[in-house]
């Protein structure tokens, strides 16, 4: 089923490292090129789109000639990344950063990205090689790119512009990459490339926007350039202290670091996963995007490419769920803020995911002219199932804002009356058909899992009434509870196959099942779980004991191809063991899985069992929220003994 590793000219996505300033993110290899980013948010078009089609299409290359890369690692609790790279005469120290801007003030009036690169000799003698390409909107516009001065200060740079789009690069001298250049004017010609670039008769001092340079280091030396995004309507903005930014940004991450518990025995895996959490935020509004990528397949050469840049409702949820179990209650709020200003409004127009600022518009649209991660077409940006139904969302909602009232923090009249009109939109929706937690886009199902979620929202409704004196109509809340009980044991419990179901018409089983327990409808050790929980393993395991999210043969998704097993779905198998008597098994299982983070302690949305690789949008939120969940799970449930 997959793709061969050995026999792949992509890199890996476990040796990409993420960069971020929580507005934006970038993919860095372990060989020094930034083949993502986009500008000046996650939802951007990008500024280096290499990682979907080619150099050419965009990216930002620093290496040591002839070297090899000894160590790579995250300065302490940040997203600083440091790399060692060591070549017969020498080694250098290669620093990447977005530079933090985590005042919210700050943010909202500053839009620039800042990316910092900077090469320090440590030892003997090296010569660093540059490769930069920039190419604009998703690698489809090339810029303008001329030779200009700050005016205050007087340092010249190189300014690319096309559009509303302009990048700024300050440090040591770059030359024009002809063949670069040729390369990117048959493409024009061809069509397939729009241009911001003069003809060669009328360049009026524009040059190469692939830029290169090489330069001899000798123990001692430093070399540092500054890539600034800005709207290409204002003057090139003026250079900053970059020491003084890598050291903010140092304190900036650390600061927020030191206010999150974590007891794991995993402790460096969870913080950095924690701190994932956080690198996936906007600073300013709290929204939390899936991952930072668009089209990372599900299956290598396929079809299963989708945009994860946005912010879905359950994402949201969990993580301010997650936050509240490791006692940072502050940073939950900012999440909770953002959730309810999105659902603000009519409840009937409520939808499964926004975008980071609360958008409700993300049509869905194909770049045919990127080849796509290891040619696997289409590459979409958009996502078409932001308008879908998915009946499991509100009851989501509900149980993460029940952890956070069951901390004390109280609610007010905004916060409770929004979950009352959600509990309204449930109910009018009550008979309606969805298509699922996995976005299906097959016809509209009674999805077991969305209906236990439905459930757990009538519940929390009338715990809040019940246990901390909040207003609403728990009577009827209590009655759509105990009839969703009673309609999920009739419909979406199989007697013959001791399993509950995928759905109320099928007999398959779905990973999504083994979130039943927290609706409060089960629990982890009812035989009944426990009878689900055989089926699964004997229909959705793989090869590794990994989890898939369901059979793709049963055609339910309404989606050509097949996917690897979800690492968030493996993680939910080791916290039903944990929860249901089996903990040493899912001490092992977890074990295993640990093993598909990345050396930075990175996890994608999948693994690859056959050909060894992560797959899917990378790094992704929901992989480390379930990784934390299982590790707590473990934590609490593991004899003293085993701990």
């Amino acid at each position: 089923m997959g793709t061969d590793r050995r026999n792949s000219n992509r890199t890996p996505l476990e040796d990409y490292a993420l960069l971020s300033d929580m507005r934006t993110g970038a993919l860095l290899s372990r060989e020094g090129s930034i083949d993502w980013l986009c500008c000046p948010r996650f939802d951007s078009p990008s500024v280096f789109s290499a990682l979907l089609g080619d150099a050419d299409d965009g990216r930002w290359l620093l290496t040591a000639r002839n070297g090899k890369v000894v160590d790579r690692s995250y300065r302490d609790r940040s997203f600083i990344v440091e790399t060692i790279w060591e070549t017969d005469s020498g080694k250098v120290r290669i620093t990447d950063l977005l530079p933090s801007q985590l005042d919210t003030q700050v943010m909202e009036r500053d839009e620039r990205t800042r990316v910092i690169r900077r090469a320090e000799c440590i030892e003997g003698t090296v010569t660093i090689e540059h490769d930069l390409r920039i190419v604009f909107d998703y690698g489809r516009t090339t810029p303008w790119t001329r030779k200009v001065g700050a005016e205050r200060t007087g340092e010249s740079g190189l300014l690319s512009i096309a559009g509303p789009d302009a990048l700024f690069l300050t440090g040591p001298h770059l030359d024009p990459d002809s063949d670069a250049q040729r390369r990117r004017n048959r493409e024009q010609t061809n069509g397939t490339r729009t241009t911001g670039q003069s003809r060669p008769d009328d360049t009026q001092g524009a040059i190469s926007s692939a830029l290169v340079g090489e330069f001899e280091m000798s123990e001692g030396d430093r070399l540092e350039w500054m890539l600034t995004w800005h709207r290409s309507h204002l003057d090139a903005p003026e250079p900053i202290d970059t020491e003084k930014a890598v050291e903010d940004t140092l304190d900036d991450w650390q600061e927020w670091a030191s206010h999150v518990k974590v007891r794991n025995r995993q402790e460096a895996l969870v913080l950095r996963s924690l701190l994932v959490l956080r690198a996936l935020t906007n600073g300013a509004t709290g929204g939390i995007v899936a991952a930072p990528t668009t089209s990372l397949p599900e299956d290598f050469g396929g079809q299963r490419n989708w945009d994860y840049r946005f912010t879905w409702l359950r994402d949201a949820s969990l993580t301010i769920g997650t936050l509240v179990d490791h006692d940072f209650t502050d940073g939950a709020l900012h999440w909770r803020n953002w959730l309810l200003r999105a659902v603000a409004g009519d409840p009937d127009d409520v939808q499964i995911m926004y975008g980071i600022d609360g958008e409700r518009n993300l049509d869905e649209q194909e770049l045919p002219h990127l080849s796509g991660y290891e040619n696997s077409r289409p590459v979409r940006v958009g996502n078409g199932a932001y308008s879908q139904y998915q009946s499991d969302v509100v009851g989501e909602v509900m149980l993460s804002l029940a952890s956070l009232r069951d901390t004390g923090v109280e609610e007010d009249e905004f916060s409770w009356g929004l979950q009352k009109n959600l509990l309204s939109f449930v109910e009018r929706n009550f008979d309606r058909k969805g298509h699922g937690i996995w976005e299906m886009r097959g016809s509209a199902q009674y999805f077991t899992h969305g209906r236990a979620m439905m459930y757990a929202a009538f519940d929390q409704g009338v715990r809040a009434v019940e246990e901390h004196g909040l207003k609403g109509p728990v009577g009827r809340w209590r009655s759509l509870r105990d009839r969703l009980y009673e309609e999920i044991m009739e419909h979406g419990f199989d007697e013959e196959l001791d399993s509950f179901t995928q759905t109320y018409s099928n007999n398959e089983v779905d990973a999504s099942l083994l979130q039943l327990p927290t609706t409060g409808l089960v629990a982890a050790d009812d035989p009944r779980m426990l009878g689900t929980v055989k089926k699964i393993e004997e229909d959705l395991l793989d090869e590794q004991n990994m989890v898939r999210r369901y059979r793709t043969e049963a055609g339910l998704d309404g989606l050509p191809g097949n996917e690897y097993s979800f690492l968030m779905c493996s993680f939910w198998l080791v916290e039903q063991y944990a929860k249901s008597g089996r903990a040493e098994e899912g001490e092992k299982l977890m074990d295993s899985l640990c093993g598909y983070a990345t050396d930075l302690g990175l996890f994608a949305e999948e693994y690859d069992s056959e050909s060894g690789r992560l797959a899917g949008n990378y790094p992704q939120a929901f992989s480390h929220l379930g990784f934390i969940r299982a590790l707590d799970a473990l934590e609490d449930n593991l004899p003293e003994s085993g701990a």
